[in-house]
């Protein structure tokens, strides 16, 4: 079996590696690269292998940067079954329909651009129809039901606690008179959630590929997080600010509304105006409410015997845009969480850009964002930065609460490999930044000493 290493090699996005096994292709995610814009827009828009050839795509969860080129992989030939959870094909659905507006958006606003400089129009991605085909190609499979998607190879999804419906890849490989197991990880959490389940471990793994996201560092004390949310939203209230949260749609806005909730019924924070001012995120929370069997005993025992726990009286879920430029006109205090949640997208640049100049209010980061976005400059201390390519200083208080992470720190994801059994004779390192990619190979080195371990570089193909 040969597997090439497409995307998120010593980087976080654009998540893609093909399989050459029995003389069929097997894509394993197929995410949206982000980027630089030239580099994006090039990465995105042409694969390295000819989508008409692929058998199958197995997909472990429905954040963008896993599951966001699909429907162009569609659109330029695939035909074949998209394998992954029921709660992933349905955030997927909704996910991509979003994508196809943002590629819309984004392409109508270049194209104003370069016809002032008298160039050409340049094209979406992809369009509302291709997404709509690509998840019309989705086939949903429960946790823990072995199903075959190719000649020898069966595929298990096993729980990941990332996001709803995450999912380790299990690879059952039968392969030239010889059987093997290759466990992709997918995005790994961080166990103890307040909403999802624990990860899972695997037994017999022989070979492992890894994500490594926070693989160099170990994250603060997710005890100390709620606590954290609530000084910095009383503080911020005292001074009659507002808190501006820019928030991932599918998984961090669930986790922060939960927690806010918490809050409020224990009386740490007021009764104060949340709006969650994303579409995305409501048709998400919806999602969320319908794949209780995701949920663990905590918050389960809360929906059924407390209340809603994505929603309460002084919350508000905006869609229509309309109402979302009322936010603008606010000077009361109030808490907007809004996505993208790397600042690039979305509505979330309209509240930066409005609040981000006052010192009384709090931008407030529960989640990664990769170099060179908005988001990682704002963070970085910045200032100004550019949005909607406007100079904006930024004078507003910047606070990050890296507890809330979806991803596995150094140190869990040690204890997630400890959790393994099998001879894991080869491990390769992926989904991180360079720096932490390398940093977790050699951890995994003293944990895994008898172990071939690699960090591929881009385009890479190995044997196993």
């Amino acid at each position: 079996m040969h597997v090439q290493f497409i995307g998120a090699t010593r980087t976080t996005t654009g998540s893609m590696y093909l399989f050459q096994v029995n003389g069929e292709k097997i894509l394993m995610e197929c995410g949206l690269y982000q980027g630089r814009r030239d580099e994006t827009l090039e990465r995105n828009r042409h694969f390295p292998f000819d989508p008409s050839e692929i058998a199958a795509v197995v997909l472990s969860h429905a954040h963008i940067d896993h599951c966001g080129n699909l429907p162009n992989l569609c659109r330029q030939g695939f035909q074949g079954n998209i394998y992954c959870t029921f709660a992933t094909r349905d955030l997927a659905a909704i996910m991509l329909a979003d994508s196809a507006h943002i590629q819309r958006y984004d392409a109508e606003y270049v194209s104003r651009k370069r016809a002032k400089k008298g160039l050409d129009a340049v094209q979406p991605l992809y369009g509302t129809k291709d997404a709509e085909q690509a998840v019309s190609q989705f086939v949903a499979v429960n946790y823990d039901r072995p199903i075959v998607i190719s000649k020898g190879v069966k595929a298990t999804f096993v729980d990941a606690g990332h996001i709803l419906g995450s999912a380790q890849i299990v690879f059952d490989v039968e392969e030239n008179g010889k059987q093997f197991r290759y466990l992709f990880s997918g995005d790994i959490g961080r166990g103890g959630h307040e909403i999802l389940r624990d990860p899972q471990p695997v037994e017999n793994v022989d070979f492992l590929q890894i994500e490594s996201t926070y693989g160099g560092r170990d994250h603060t004390d997710k005890m100390l997080a709620k606590e954290e949310v609530g000084n910095l939203v009383n503080e911020t209230l005292k001074k009659n600010g507002k808190v501006i949260i820019p928030a991932f749609s599918v998984g961090r806005t669930q986790l922060i509304v939960y927690t806010l909730h918490q809050l409020t019924d224990e009386g740490v924070i007021p009764k104060v105006p949340i709006y969650v001012d994303s579409p995305l995120s409501v048709n998400a929370t919806e999602i969320f409410r319908l794949h209780p069997e995701c949920f663990n005993e905590g918050i389960y025992q809360f929906l059924h015997e407390k209340a809603n726990p994505f929603g309460m009286e002084n919350l508000t879920y905006i869609r229509m845009a309309e109402h979302s430029r009322k936010l603008n006109d606010l000077t009361s205090p109030a808490i907007i969480i809004s996505s993208s949640g790397m600042c690039e997208a979305g509505r979330i640049r309209h509240h930066l850009k409005n609040n981000i100049g006052n010192p009384r209010n709090t931008v407030l980061f529960v989640g990664y964002c990769a170099q060179n976005t908005l988001g990682s400059k704002i963070m970085n201390n910045d200032s100004p930065v550019n949005i909607f390519g406007e100079p904006i200083e930024v004078r507003a208080r910047i606070a990050r609460v890296d507890a809330f992470s979806g991803h596995a720190d150094r140190a869990e994801l040690s204890q997630y490999v400890r959790n393994l059994t099998g001879r894991l004779a080869r491990v390769t390192v992926v989904h991180g930044e360079e720096k932490q990619s390398l940093a977790f190979s050699k951890t995994l080195r003293e944990l895994l000493p008898g172990a071939q371990v690699s960090v591929p570089e881009r385009l890479e193909s190995l044997e196993f």
